[in-house]
């Protein structure tokens, strides 16, 4: 077992993948425009691109970690590798799911309603590993629940052609991204290198996702360079900095308090969303998103350190 390394670093790591996932909403709806169309197709297309392309780039790097060859030493059913596919169906899931809502609703209440996955990651790891979380962080997650409540109903009636789906489908990606920090921890614990925990979770969710855009009458070829742009660009941040970062943090820290600290996307996202769209959040959003940050610090402030 490696050794911790200090709190400074693991914070350095969680803020600055925070600051590169909260990119990912901008870049998604820079996507869509590149293509010139925002619906559930063009949604896979991009979810199937950026997870090929940010595997593609990051197993060169694992096969360099490991001497030669990307792929852990593991026997063919050590349980590491199951927990690693199945976590990489789950971020397959996740990205169909919450880009698509990206089409519907608007940029505030699709990030906050996706970074709702600490009620999740919290009840599935009481329910797995025993984390009862402690009555400050439970105070916490309900306050910042509720305030995420309010940012998604004081935005949502107001921009998106279909809110409420939109709303549901982030909400199917909140529920798939907390398996996948969850098997993602567990596979780690049970063995699984990092970088080759990496490098076949990404790769599972892009096969996952790989076959269906043709199916939907979508090609990878021949669309423009401003969209081939987004999907690098979202295969460099979110993705490998972003999403990176926060696998390697749950290793060492409770992936209730990962989550917790995501819960800032949303306001970060919703500021570039204005910057970009002019998505105006109103007051209702402003008050909902003052909430959620007071129930981040209680909650963070009542975690049990990770064992």
């Amino acid at each position: 077992m490696a050794k911790k390394p200090p709190a400074a670093t693991i914070t350095a790591i969680i803020v600055i993948g925070l600051l590169a996932v909260s990119t990912s909403a901008v870049l998604i709806r820079l996507a869509f425009d590149a293509y010139g169309a925002r619906n559930t197709s063009i949604s896979l297309l991009i979810a199937a691109s950026r997870l090929t392309v940010a595997a593609a780039i990051w197993l060169p790097v694992a096969k360099n970690r490991r001497g030669g060859s990307p792929m852990p030493a593991l026997t063919p059913w050590h349980s590491g590798w199951i927990y690693t596919a199945l976590a990489g169906v789950f971020l397959a899931a996740h990205f169909a799911a919450w880009i698509a809502s990206l089409a519907y609703t608007s940029i505030a209440a699709s990030t906050t309603i996706v970074t709702s996955n600490p009620i999740w990651v919290a009840l599935i790891s009481w329910l797995w590993f025993r984390e009862k979380p402690t009555a400050v962080t439970t105070l916490g997650i309900a306050i910042a629940v509720a305030g995420g409540a309010i940012v998604a109903q004081g935005d949502a009636s107001s921009v998106g052609s279909h809110p409420a789906w939109g709303n549901f489908l982030a909400l199917l990606g909140s529920w798939c991204v907390s398996g996948y920090l969850l098997l993602g921890r567990q596979a780690q614990r049970q063995g699984m290198p990092f970088s080759g925990y990496i490098a076949v979770a990404y790769t599972t969710a892009a096969l996952c996702l790989l076959p269906i855009p043709p199916l939907l009458g979508l090609s990878y070829i021949g669309n423009t360079l401003e969209f081939y742009f987004y999907i690098l660009a979202l295969a460099l941040l979110p993705q490998l900095v972003g999403h990176t970062s926060f696998n390697w943090a749950v290793r060492w820290v409770s992936p209730t308090w990962v989550t917790l600290v995501i819960l800032f996307e949303p306001v970060l996202a919703s500021l570039l969303g204005y910057f970009f769209f002019q998505e105006v959040p109103s007051v209702w959003v402003l008050l909902g998103a003052m909430i959620l940050l007071v129930g981040v610090a209680i909650a963070v402030a009542g975690q049990k350190p990770s064992r």
